[in-house]
């Protein structure tokens, strides 16, 4: 479908500043064409964006979306207690089509949110990407990794394989396969190692969390002599094709090697904080250079796949933090939830922008909502005042996956009883 997009007012980003501009927006095949007028513009069909802001659509770098039906379901425990005893003893034997709805529930809240793409960890083969697939939103999607062991520890084999069946099965222009090992006290660091060798020789991307926790960091240098960045650097995991989450805990030149490697951050503020792990160093990150991105992570942990939400701690939390109202602007924060990611993905200047060239990708917020109005700056609206709910329709490679906030590829009331049915069985 080709779109002519008139009346609305755009988020455009130049020179680092992102700036709104009213104009005309077409797309032709999933690609932003043109911005401004075309001499001849038969063959479009039009929606006017009258009193929207057309934005670039979000881009969660870190979650878990098999994890939507957890949803406020261990809350208030410390970290220990909330992963071993109430989340991976539920995970252990959560049925596969679970980990469907799940999934398809989660992407149902990125999207009305103004999310278009996110990166994904998940425990159950094909259930994400088919999910992802079947609702029309751009996923780059890995099945979480442990073990000894590649190619002798069975259980790593076997989990290694069904990455690879979904490489195979499903990646595409919208769905791409991430490998991703879970974390350094799951994954030995010959584990690391290999699945390194594995990515470069496919060309993927790799993700894992890292220094997440006090209790982490100090086990690993407990076992390893050594800090898990420092620890991953020497395995050669870490890289400009590396994207890890939460680096809450750094110690030491941790912050230099991952600068140096040009690895990108994803910080998750929200549940960070709820599970008391503390705050990633951002403002001193971001004066080294590294590249920060935002994501939310699972709502057994948030408890939101919110963005806007996001946006909004990160922003605040910093300026607490640092004493400054100057830390963390908005248009700092932007960037983390668009060009930030698009980098980190190896799609800058395709995803989380408005230009020529780029992935048609948006979100269209009603600038006369509440929350928005007036509309006196919408940079710092976006993250001071936007609360997601003023997305009302959202465009991903071309297409409307929600007019109105309605879905148009989903049917949400099937989606919301299939949960009901999970939920009651299995918790």
């Amino acid at each position: 479908m080709n779109t002519k997009i008139i009346n609305g007012t755009l988020l455009l980003y130049e020179n680092g500043v992102f700036k709104a501009v009213k104009d005309t927006l077409y797309v032709k095949d999933g690609v932003i064409e043109k911005i401004g007028t075309l001499p001849d513009d038969g063959g479009y069909e039009v929606f006017d964006a009258k009193d929207k802001l057309v934005m670039p659509g979000l881009i969660n770098m870190h979650t878990h979306a098999y994890m939507t039906f957890l949803r406020n379901y261990a809350d208030d425990v410390d970290f220990e207690e909330w992963l071993f005893k109430r989340v991976m003893p539920v995970e252990d034997n959560m049925p596969l089509e679970a980990a469907y709805w799940s999934s398809l529930l989660g992407y149902m809240e990125m999207i009305s949110t103004g999310t278009t793409s996110f990166v994904d960890m998940h425990m159950y083969l094909r259930q994400a990407p088919k999910a992802a697939k079947e609702i029309g939103i751009r996923g780059f999607i890995g099945r979480g990794l442990v073990g000894t062991d590649l190619y002798e520890d069975e259980g790593a084999t076997r989990r290694f394989n069904e990455a690879m069946t979904e490489l195979e099965e499903f990646r595409s222009d919208m769905i791409d396969i991430v490998i991703s090992p879970h974390a350094v006290y799951s994954a030995s660091p010959k584990l690391y190692e290999q699945l390194t060798k594995e990515a470069d020789k496919r060309g993927l991307l790799k993700q894992t969390h890292l220094s997440e926790t006090v209790g982490e960091v100090e086990n690993c240098i407990k076992e390893h002599g050594k800090t898990p960045v420092e620890l991953l650097r020497d395995v050669g995991f870490l890289g400009d094709r590396t994207i890890v989450a939460h680096c809450v805990q750094l110690r030491g030149d941790d912050m230099k090697i991952l600068k140096e490697t040009g690895t990108h951050v994803v910080t998750n503020p929200a549940s960070n904080a709820k599970l008391g792990n503390g705050f990633a160093p951002v403002t001193a990150m971001k004066g080294t250079g590294i590249n920060i991105c935002l994501g939310t992570d699972g709502t057994a942990s948030n408890n939101t796949l919110n963005m806007f939400r996001e946006m909004g701690l990160l922003t605040m939390i910093h300026k607490g933090l640092e004493k400054s109202p100057t830390a963390a602007p908005s248009n700092f924060v932007l960037e983390t939830a668009t060009v930030n990611g698009a980098r980190a993905l190896g799609m800058e200047g395709k995803l989380g922008v408005i230009a020529e060239g780029a992935k048609a990708d948006l979100a269209f917020v009603d600038l006369n909502e509440l929350s928005m109005f007036p509309n006196n700056n919408v940079i710092s609206a976006l993250c001071y005042s936007a609360n997601g709910s003023e997305v009302k329709d959202v465009m991903i490679d071309g297409k409307f996956v929600m007019k109105d906030r309605e879905f148009t590829t989903i049917d949400r009331e099937k989606v919301y009883a299939e949960m009901r049915r999970i939920v009651k069985e299995n918790l």
